[in-house]
């Protein structure tokens, strides 16, 4: 799993993010979010990283739920 940022213009790439959820309803976003998320994985195609990814998420926001 890389960690490194490899985004070559991650702030165009936030905002092009953020207007994509532009006019959306919450469970709109949920939805845009998740195909967004599938498109991303299968572009990966690698189980192993996939499921390094979805632990490293998890783990991240278990420590970010529980400083609060």
């Amino acid at each position: 799993m890389n960690t490194e940022p490899r985004i070559p213009d991650p702030d165009g790439f936030y905002a092009a993010l953020l207007a994509a959820h532009e006019g959306l309803r919450e469970g709109q976003s949920a939805d845009f979010n998740a195909r967004l998320v599938l498109l991303l994985a299968n572009q990966c195609g690698d189980q192993a990283v996939l499921l390094a990814c979805i632990r490293a998420a998890a783990e991240d926001l278990t420590t970010t739920t529980e400083a609060r």
